[in-house]
């Protein structure tokens, strides 16, 4: 059965460092402390390093099986943890891949924070990582702690805070880690090894083409203010954007499945006025389209955010995982985008559908098809009923025809 929050526990070591290696982790529940699952493997001949790796992507593994959203992961391995949130480089080449592997992992979770504990609050994964190196020796190995162990719950022990994936005081540093990962994790949600890389042409007619509207202006837009789950209007100007695009969508596709929008007014506005142009076609909204939730953020300029929360937004350009003050995370905002345009894949191989969305989720689907990392987000700028097309193949392929096209809208 699914669960909402694990705990990980997790260790690795070596005899001889590099010697006979193996690793242990524990997954609880971080209430009660119940150990819902464990996992420990010899790993032959290793470095100390290499089995903490193994042994905390071990962890993240066992708790994806679990379904579990949110993880706090804990480890006695000062050097993973603070690589893991982006302070420290990841030097040795041997230990990169198994980094982006981990990364790959924590992508699959709302959640995830690290945590730096004394060996002796890790006894559990030491005892499984032990017995592991003393199988991977071929010593009769001692015995792992009992499968059904129950540690004290969070609330019953002193617990240091927890820290982002990514951390705020190496801005530059923390993008550079995570465009490390996604190199390896990118590509509209696919394996990466099954994605094309051939300049070999594919059949145009199993692919989806997803055409990619911003919302026309809002009054929020034009005074550069965060916009966020508020349902602001869309402006005079707006309104005639949307025009403008509609015509401009009929256009590029006269053939058209499905118009599926954000369900905020900004955006069915835009949607129906591209309905209205192609003719018979359906509208639908879609919740997991909306904006970003900029919590305290939203309504306010960036000035204004940088004189009340510099900290906090200095966090947040430094990592997609971080959110505004009771908003979410870009992490969040992919995740979620990408359960749409994936089921759009499947619902409409060979068609054209248009989505009409926000700034936020159209860059993050931009930036997952182009395999780009989170720099990205920073440098693309999507005007106001601009638009962008991608075609997605069900292997995977993805083609980006075209990124911000404002040619058909009107002279300011």
């Amino acid at each position: 059965m699914a669960v909402r929050a694990v705990v990980i526990e997790a260790d690795g070591g070596s005899r001889g460092n590099p010697g006979p290696a193996g690793y242990g982790a524990v997954v609880r529940d971080p209430a009660s402390g119940e150990v819902l699952a464990e996992r420990s493997e010899a790993i032959g001949t290793a470095t100390n390093n290499v089995a903490e790796y193994r042994g905390l992507i071990a962890g993240l593994e066992a708790a994806a099986e679990l379904g579990a959203a949110e993880v706090e992961a804990r480890l006695d391995s000062k050097l993973v943890v603070e690589q893991m949130c982006g302070r420290w480089q990841i030097k040795h080449p041997g230990l990169r891949p198994l980094a982006a592997q981990a990364a790959a992992l924590v992508g699959r979770f709302a959640a995830v924070h690290f945590q730096w504990i004394p060996r002796e609050r890790n006894r559990h994964a030491d005892a499984l990582a032990n017995a592991a190196m003393d199988a991977a020796a071929g010593k009769p190995g001692r015995a792992a702690a009992p499968s059904r162990e129950v540690a004290a719950p969070d609330s019953a022990r002193a617990v240091e805070p927890s820290r982002e994936v990514a951390a705020p005081d190496s801005p530059a540093r923390a993008l550079a880690r995570a465009a490390a990962a996604r190199a390896a994790t990118r590509g509209a949600g696919s394996d990466p090894a099954t994605i094309p890389t051939s300049w070999e042409p594919q059949p145009s007619d199993t692919a989806t083409r997803l055409i990619l509207v911003r919302h026309g202006e809002t009054e929020f837009t034009a005074q550069r203010r965060y916009s966020g789950r508020g349902d602001v209007p869309l402006s005079v100007r707006g309104r005639a954007q949307a025009r403008a695009t509609a015509a401009r969508v009929a256009a590029l596709a006269p053939s058209v499945a499905a118009v599926v929008s954000s369900p905020l007014s900004r955006c069915t506005a835009t949607a129906e006025a591209i309905v209205e142009a192609i003719g018979d076609v359906p509208l639908r909204t879609a919740g997991d389209l909306i904006e970003c939730d900029f919590g305290a953020w939203e309504g306010r300029t960036f000035a204004e955010v940088r004189a009340g929360w510099p900290g906090e937004l200095d966090a947040w350009l430094a990592s997609t995982r971080v959110a505004p003050p009771d908003g979410e995370s870009f992490t969040e905002v992919a995740a979620r985008t990408a359960r749409v345009t994936d089921a759009l894949i499947e619902a409409y191989p060979g068609e054209t559908v248009v989505v009409v969305s926000h700034v936020s989720p159209i860059k993050l689907v931009l930036r997952d098809a182009l395999c780009a990392d989170d720099a990205f987000l920073h440098r693309l700028y999507l005007d106001a009923a601009g638009i962008s097309v991608l075609d997605r193949w069900p292997d995977g392929g993805v083609a980006v025809r075209s990124i911000n096209d404002t040619a058909h809208l009107p002279t300011p």
